[in-house]
């Protein structure tokens, strides 16, 4: 009976236990799930946005811009539900891409809808606005400049992390749901991959032909520029139109192909040996050029033709297949539709690295069974420069470093003298210095002038509300570019006009060793630019640091600052190789939120080194063309190789010959003594009281006289023996 009822009690502790053991598994299933809520709630609000932090009793109040944008995007919404705007029913979102008809990176005024909309001045980002809710994509490199111009309807996402735009737009919306895009704008590539997503949770992908940002816009809206077209002059080009239409139209043969529309407007430019003027930054025109085997059809604006363009082109009497007839901008639908029905293979540009092909209207237009979606076979033509491209570049780097000589001098001769001098100041000095040189056509991207904590966003551009005095407590980061008729340039430099930390200096010695270990290397052909990432990133990353941006990008030649097929970054891996006659960036950065940002850059070209890989492939090398100097009192040369040292005195010994041979020429002697200082020699040995952390920084002036007083010690005491 005893044992019975310890039996007994024993299950009833059992039971006990085991009910209290399920109440806590319940529980922290409970929190658990709680938790995972809150951060999936967390995750799809954005990034936590500083200027957005409200205290629980008020609400956000817009003022100023903050409230025109505001306005701005409440009417976009009354248009969404508006069926005469959007000629179909009421839409549950709208996507805002910062593209034009051509998938351009840099607009014209009257194509900068995603600016108009929410304030955002940077160059790429993408708009989806929902009825009660905003929310905005953009790449890490614009991420705190978004963060800081947009208001506080939107929410701020990074691209190429969750939520996607998909995910956010199926986390807000029902199914049946109407998610509208002009399908001008939107890249074809990008439309497939987004319907695809949304289709799974039954949303819909709609195109609005009518685009809803223009109707808010109205009349205010800029009229689109129509300028003259310019011939691009073979002494430049290095090749004539003809002769490279021609070698696209073997390509096509062998790709089995009647024709293909070409829709990039660098395509079009590089092909025939024009230039424009519609776009600022970038010499282009608006354009669509549709090449068969037995015609060329160039679809523009036929007002902005002249008499040498007509001449250029054989636009008289064209009846073969050698010369280019031109007709109205928006005649290029209509043909397309009726010579579709003739057609039994069209190349349509898909997306590759930068370029993101053609647009959704394009491919719609076109029958299915007909199209052929394939890269464009000019990018690969472009971005191998055939010799008189090549010796342009070079001889535009040589100008354009006299240029920055020039302006670099005149900066530390106006700060020694105490004016005060401005972000914006140093702008226009800039621009202008590129302005007078020869075969000068302006600049090629919106010159970047980033001082003390500005220096510390990637892509920072002063305007008169950000613009702030340049004085000798920070780094002033200078990034800027030119467009000559013989090349583009691109070129980024660190300066300091005190007295650098020494973590400063550390950070700009170590954003050098990566740019030279990258300018040294030769590698077989076969090799993925990807791959040489690691080489400019090594000493960043052993600081435990990285920067959000691209080690490299192909550049174009009196075109786009940006093009593809070469992009060298660890997180996008593209099977595109390097090719003798490639041109691209090599510009490493740091960036240290608030204090302050180092990047350095110079254009390299891909030269063939007449060596032989043991698997047959040939073994390339780079060779910079940019030849502007480095700022020595940032540089621990401690931290360098001899190897990197014996580069730097090289690069430097080039400067002093190929520019220092044009300042002089030019009668610029201030700025021929600014450089011959700032490119004075390297020692490749360093002695031991230099590791001991006597000697830092190659301008310390204390430096410099502790590597001399040795020498001169001991030439004193050889001079006394002898006498």
């Amino acid at each position: 009976m005893l044992q019975r009822q310890r039996s007994s009690s024993q299950r009833d502790q059992h039971r006990r236990q085991l009910v209290t053991m399920l109440r806590s598994i319940l529980v922290a299933v409970i929190v658990l799930a709680s938790i995972e809520r809150t951060a999936a709630n967390d995750e799809f609000n954005g990034i936590r946005r500083a200027k957005c932090q409200l205290s629980r009793d008020r609400t956000q109040i817009f003022e100023g811009m903050d409230n025109v944008l505001m306005k701005r995007l409440q009417a976009l919404r009354t248009e969404m539900r508006t069926r005469t705007s959007t000629q179909t029913a009421e839409l549950d979102a709208y996507l805002v891409p910062s593209y034009d008809e051509h998938q351009s990176t840099y607009l014209m005024e009257s194509d900068q809808r995603v600016r108009f909309l929410t304030g955002f001045t940077g160059t790429e980002g993408t708009a989806v606005v929902l009825l009660r809710s905003a929310a905005f994509w953009v790449n890490e490199r614009d991420l705190e400049q978004a963060d800081q111009e947009l208001n506080c309807a939107w929410r701020l996402f990074r691209h190429g992390e969750r939520p996607s735009m998909a995910e956010y737009l199926i986390s807000e919306l029902t199914p049946e749901a109407l998610v509208g895009v002009d399908p001008q704008l939107y890249p074809h590539t990008m439309w497939k991959h987004l319907e695809a997503d949304l289709s799974a949770d039954f949303i819909r992908l709609v195109r609005v032909q009518r685009n809803l940002v223009d109707l808010v816009w109205g009349t205010k809206r800029p009229a689109p520029k129509s300028n003259a077209i310019r011939v691009h002059p073979v002494r430049f080009a290095g090749e004539r139109w003809d002769s490279k239409v021609a070698r696209l139209r073997s390509n096509l043969t062998a790709l089995r192909c009647d024709g293909m529309i070409v829709t990039s407007l660098t395509e079009i430019a590089y092909l025939l040996n024009v230039r424009g003027s519609d776009i600022s930054h970038v010499p282009v025109f608006k354009a669509y050029l549709l090449v068969t085997h037995r015609e060329l059809l160039l679809y523009t604006n036929t007002s902005r033709e002249t008499l040498n363009l007509k001449n250029h082109l054989k636009t008289h009497s064209c009846h073969n297949e050698n010369c280019v007839q031109v007709r109205e901008y928006g005649d290029v639908w209509r043909d397309l539709r009726t010579m579709a029905q003739h057609w039994h293979r069209l190349l349509v540009p898909s997306g590759i690295v930068f370029d993101t092909g053609a647009s959704e209207a394009i491919y719609s237009i076109i029958p299915r069974n007909i199209v052929f979606e394939r890269a464009s076979p000019i990018i690969f033509m472009r971005a191998q420069k055939n010799e008189g491209e090549k010796q342009g570049m070079r001889r535009s780097h040589i100008r354009d470093g006299v240029a920055t000589c020039e302006v670099l001098s005149r900066l530390e001769d106006r700060f020694i003298a105490g004016d005060h001098l401005t972000e914006l100041w140093l702008v226009r000095e800039i621009d202008h210095a590129r302005k007078i040189q020869n075969n000068s056509e302006g600049i090629a991207f919106p010159t970047i002038v980033a001082f003390g904590k500005h220096s510390a966003l990637p892509n920072y551009i002063p305007t008169n509300r950000t613009n702030i005095e340049i004085t000798e407590h920070g780094t002033l980061l200078i990034d800027s570019g030119g467009q000559y008729e013989d090349g583009t340039t691109d070129v980024s430099r660190t300066l300091h006009l005190g007295d650098p930390s020494p973590d400063q200096i550390r950070a700009y010695t170590n954003v050098l060793s990566g740019m030279i270990r990258l300018s040294m290397q030769t590698f077989p052909e076969n090799l993925k630019p990807a791959d040489l990432d690691a080489l400019a990133r090594g000493p960043i990353w052993g600081s435990m640091y990285d920067y959000p941006h691209g080690t490299g990008h192909g550049i174009g030649y009196y075109s786009a600052v940006r093009e593809s097929p070469i992009s060298i970054s660890y997180t996008t891996k593209h099977r595109f190789t390097f090719k003798e006659g490639y041109f691209f960036s090599n510009e490493p950065g740091y960036y240290k939120t608030g204090e302050f940002g180092v990047r350095l850059e110079n254009v390299l070209e891909v030269i063939d080194t007449g060596k032989i890989h043991p698997t047959g492939h040939k073994f390339l090398a780079f060779h910079d063309v940019t030849l502007v100097p480095f700022e020595p009192k940032l540089i621990d040369r401690r931290l360098l190789s001899v190897p990197e040292k014996k580069w730097l005195n090289e690069y430097n010994a080039r400067i002093r010959q190929q520019v220092g041979e044009e300042l002089k020429r030019k009668h610029k002697m201030d700025a021929f003594y600014w450089m011959m200082n700032k490119t004075r020699y390297v020692p490749e040995y360093i002695s031991e009281s230099d590791y001991n952390g006597r000697a830092v920084s190659m301008g310390n002036p204390c430096a410099i006289l502790q590597l001399i007083l040795p020498i001169v010690v001991l030439l004193t005491k050889y001079a006394i023996a002898l006498f």
